[in-house]
């Protein structure tokens, strides 16, 4: 396992380890009296496993392995942990109300993978008195986000999570929020500086690095042009992203150079044709880094062009499509965040904050690397 630095999430590649994650079992300390109740994250840290692996086991949903769930089950017999410890966790005599602003999905699948999963949180907590609303903005439009978060007041909710676009407007909307007395959390791309709590994602100057250093390793020394692909860098983590990525390049494959970035609208029918024109400008053309949706787009203009097997390509997020792109081998590796554990954090985030917990830090998002032989 290697692990990012700067408050960074642990990079996963190939085969976790579940030695590395662990936090520590439930236990007292030499002459203590009293004794820390085993959670849900305990038994994750013993399992190797995502909070939301955890969740899908205790509640018999599908989409885990026979040997996942085996493991699960082992943990928590080890740690001799009680559901109702998770519950009582959450659970109190008030009701919590909280607001998830995400941009319409539309076919960006990661997106679309982010609502499933604020549904299935909304309906996991109902039962816990923690209420979870969605409200729709218009992708890219910092001014009907800002119109959406001026309307939120401190009687309709305590906190929000909200999928930022990052733009002084946007900071201003969110200050002001905070102002009114709501506790506000960034996800997956942040608006900085601001007044939010905290931004629960994953690191991504770290995963743009990676990005650089995946590629440069595959490439194994051959020279050539590098393309970058962004949805719109007023997004703050395409914008981290594409930093680090071009810090590692200029420090560690300076053979390669890198083109300027374009950027798809995270559409696949807009970034279908850019790539295409890049791939017929450019010969010498040698990777392709995706830092956001519009794989598709990608994939039809590398199989198009008939050189889907001599451009090195890293994206990001697992999806249907890029599953099939890593196995058919128009892709590489792809760097993947878990939806289900961003929005497990950003309800932590914001109940820690109506409960007047001071000082509450999220856990870091993993960052997962996928290639075709460790696909899950």
């Amino acid at each position: 396992m290697i692990r990012a630095t700067d408050r960074g999430p642990a990079v996963t590649a190939v085969c976790r380890d579940p030695a590395g994650n662990a936090r520590g079992r439930a236990g007292a300390a030499e002459g203590a009296v009293r004794v820390r109740r085993v959670t849900i994250r305990d038994v994750a840290a013993e399992a190797g496993v995502s909070l939301a692996t955890v969740d899908r086991v205790l509640n018999d949903r599908k989409g885990v392995s026979a040997a996942t769930i085996s493991r699960v089950r082992a943990a928590v017999d080890h740690l001799d942990f009680r559901r109702d410890a998770f519950a009582a966790s959450l659970a109190t005599s008030r009701e919590h109300r909280f607001l998830f602003v995400l941009p319409e999905s539309g076919r960006n699948s990661f997106m679309a993978n982010l609502d499933r999963e604020v549904q299935a949180a909304a309906g996991r907590l109902a039962d816990q008195r923690i209420r979870i609303r969605r409200v729709p903005y218009h992708e890219f439009n910092d001014a009907d986000l800002c119109r959406v978060l001026d309307g939120i007041s401190a009687e309709e909710c305590m906190g929000v999570a909200v999928v930022a676009v990052d733009t002084p407007s946007v900071r201003e909307a969110i200050n002001t929020l905070v102002g009114r007395g709501v506790g506000v959390v960034t996800l997956v791309s942040d608006v900085t500086p601001s007044r939010r709590l905290d931004c629960i994602g994953i690191n991504n100057m770290s995963a743009g690095r990676v990005a650089a250093s995946l590629i440069g390793r595959f490439l194994g020394g051959r020279a050539g042009k590098i393309a970058t692909v962004a949805g719109s860098l007023v997004l703050f983590d395409h914008a981290d992203r594409l930093h680090g990525f071009n810090q590692t390049m200029a420090r560690e494959f300076p053979q390669l150079l890198i083109l300027p970035v374009i950027e798809g609208r995270d559409d696949s029918a807009a970034t279908r044709p850019l790539v295409a024109g890049l791939l017929a400008q450019h010969p010498d053309l040698v990777g392709i880094y995706s830092m956001g949706a519009g794989n598709r787009g990608i994939i039809e203009a590398l199989e198009a062009s008939g050189r889907q097997r001599d451009v090195v390509v890293v994206a990001h997020e697992l999806t249907a499509h890029s599953r099939r792109a890593l196995i058919a081998g128009t892709f590489d590796a792809v760097i993947h965040q878990e939806a289900a554990d961003e929005v497990e954090n950003a309800v932590r985030a914001l109940k820690a904050f109506a409960d007047g917990q001071v000082g509450y830090v999220p856990p870091r998002v993993r960052i997962d690397i996928f290639v075709r032989d460790n696909l899950p």
